[in-house]
């Protein structure tokens, strides 16, 4: 594989640019690290027991909603085991000589994260399993009825692999995840302190109040938080403010069409196509994605963990279903 074929699959992390990374505010040790305190606390363990023993840390999988820290995470391990972490996602790993000039190019200690790895083909996992139990890498190069098995051996390393979809990686390759950890969503006060800190880091205060109103509508996701957060620095800074207040936020999340709850309007049209087209419920995924013009995987993986979280929505085997909850936050009458 060529040079910069290599460079399009796996990234070092100490190439990529602020946006990627969003290093600005982004922590990079455990002990910055806020919320997800289990996960933390057995992840700070691990971690420190692989250094006692000077082996690597076995693989991690990481898996949750979307925007809970899971990148963090992973480049913690890396800064907390004292070794470079290189990148890369499911989706670009296409070929067996894409996962080999990665696993190639890494040494002794690294940390290798593959983001969605879910979605990384079956037949690349099935050569991921010696990479990771026995640091060998067995491929065939050459054209049919010229082709050869070439072996490969590779440096101990740490895999950090992360989902939004666990149910979707196959048995075999989990299983051999040695330490597989969920993350949750986050509380308003946790929140609020990431908020705080990411005032802090940009240098554009917030008062308590505002910090506190900014993090009930984050949907309990940071990701959410601090795109908010940077948003509301806009309005603040075009008012000529030095800090942002309570009132700025209320304002700029209104004109944001962030609601108290968090609902922003696709999850607003969401329960109500479901309430107005389909009586309730229950409705099939399917149709709901159809009627809302949203893909089925983007409806499963960003809007409904919410919206299932706070109630408003339930799962059943027929489709989907608005509770009581989501008529009273909307105000509408449920029909008899």
């Amino acid at each position: 594989m060529r040079k910069e074929e290599t460079e399009s699959v796996v990234t070092n992390y100490n190439l990529m640019d602020d946006n990627t990374l969003d290093n600005t505010i982004r922590p990079e040790s455990i002990d910055e690290y806020i919320g997800q305190t289990d996960v933390k606390e057995n992840i700070r363990i691990f971690v420190e027991a692989a250094k006692m023993r000077n082996e690597p840390l076995d693989h991690v999988l990481l898996y949750g909603p979307p925007g809970l820290g899971k990148t963090t995470l992973a480049f913690i391990i890396a800064h907390e085991l004292g070794t470079n972490i290189k990148t890369a996602s499911g989706p670009s790993i296409e070929k067996s000589g894409d996962l080999a000039a990665i696993l190639s190019s890494l040494e002794p200690g690294d940390v290798l994260f593959i983001d969605e790895i879910h979605r990384m083909p079956r037949y690349i996992e099935e050569i991921l399993y010696p990479a990771m139990e026995d640091y060998s890498l067995d491929i065939i190069v050459g054209s049919e009825g010229n082709s050869r098995n070439i072996k490969i051996d590779l440096p101990p390393f740490t895999l950090v692999g992360a989902t939004t979809r666990a149910g979707d990686i196959s048995a075999p390759l989990r299983d051999r995840f040695g330490i597989v950890s969920k993350l949750q969503f986050y509380s308003v006060e946790e929140l609020t302190d990431i908020v705080k800190r990411t005032s802090r880091v940009l240098e554009m205060p917030i008062t308590e109040e505002a910090a506190k109103e900014l993090a009930k509508r984050s949907r309990g996701t940071p990701r959410i938080a601090n795109r908010l957060f940077k948003r509301v620095r806009d309005f603040a800074m075009v008012k000529k403010s030095n800090e942002i207040t309570k009132e700025i936020t209320e304002e700029a999340l209104e004109r944001l069409k962030v609601d108290k709850l968090g609902l922003d309007n696709t999850d607003r049209e969401l329960l109500l196509s479901i309430i107005n087209k389909f009586n309730g419920g229950p409705v099939g995924i399917e149709a709901l994605s159809s009627t809302i013009g949203e893909e089925v995987t983007t409806i499963e993986d960003v809007y409904e963990p919410y919206l299932l979280q706070m109630g408003m929505l339930k799962r059943t085997s027929r489709g989907r279903v608005v509770t009581d909850k989501a008529y009273e936050v909307l105000g509408i009458e449920k029909r008899k």
